[in-house]
């Protein structure tokens, strides 16, 4: 397990089910957690994580309230080690999606990604283990139809994720990506009736691990990536997805043996 004990960790989108899975992950490696989110209810929840987990909310479109965000955390915590950029809007409407939602659905996933770690620059560059881990997605690497919005803004993350690696590696702050593929979430829940068994058969010919991964195995992997064990990790996109970004159109079928059929 990673070790992040004294560390302090800001992690925005954390009201989610997937963000209390990394969140869970973090204070589990001993990492005081501020929980930044629009979502109250979520972000409370989120509290009941561990000990030293609190929740701001913050709208993270809005500077003045990014800023407080960090100011409330460095009060609280003394200082901040780790920004997890989790936090997204599947506001997609493919090809018919407006310039507003565009723009919207841009300043959300990808604009307020820099506006994060400008504000924690200061006490990221501070630290003797800063690191910044940028939530991707499978989508970031294949056109998926009907979604443009959505995989295009995970697309641009991946490479700002190296622009930062680039430019922060001089403050001393390390910057990843983590791409999930298909994470037991609050849409699956919905969508499947709370059938997990169900969401397994319907992710199995795309995933070779054959079901939908945890909150939680993906916390594990941003928690190490935030943590000395990855002392030598930065610039990188790590594929969490259960193998979904190995396989092909051809999936795990044996297809050329069909020919003869």
């Amino acid at each position: 397990m990673a070790d992040l004990t004294g560390r302090t960790a800001i992690v925005t989108g954390g009201a989610t089910l997937l963000a209390h899975g990394v969140i869970g992950a973090l204070a589990r490696a001993g990492a005081r957690v501020v929980v930044a989110d629009i979502d109250e209810a979520g972000g409370a929840a989120a509290e009941k994580l561990g000990d030293e987990v609190a929740f701001v909310r913050t709208d993270i479109t809005d500077d003045a309230a990014v800023a407080d965000l960090v100011s409330a955390t460095v009060e609280r915590f003394g200082g901040i080690d780790i920004v997890v950029n989790l936090a997204a809007t599947y506001l997609d409407d493919g090809f018919a999606t407006s310039r507003a939602d565009w723009l919207t659905a841009l300043n959300v996933n990808l604009v307020s990604i820099v506006e994060v770690v400008r504000a924690a620059h200061p006490h990221l560059q501070a630290s003797e283990h800063a690191a910044v881990v940028n939530f991707t997605s499978i989508s970031s690497k294949v056109a998926q139809t009907g979604r443009w919005v959505y995989p295009a803004s995970k697309a641009a993350i991946v490479q700002l994720t190296r622009s930062m690696a680039t430019d922060l590696a001089g403050d001393g702050i390390r910057v990843n990506s983590v791409s999930p593929g298909w994470t037991w979430s609050k849409i699956m829940d919905d969508l499947s009736g709370s059938d997990r068994a169900k969401t397994d058969r319907v992710a199995a010919p795309f995933h070779l691990t054959g079901r939908v991964g945890d909150g939680a195995e993906i916390g594990e992997v941003v928690a190490f990536l935030a943590s000395d064990a990855a002392s030598v990790v930065t610039g990188a996109d790590w594929a969490a997805d259960g193998g979904y970004s190995a396989l092909g159109p051809e999936q795990a079928v044996p297809t050329i043996p069909q020919l003869a059929e």
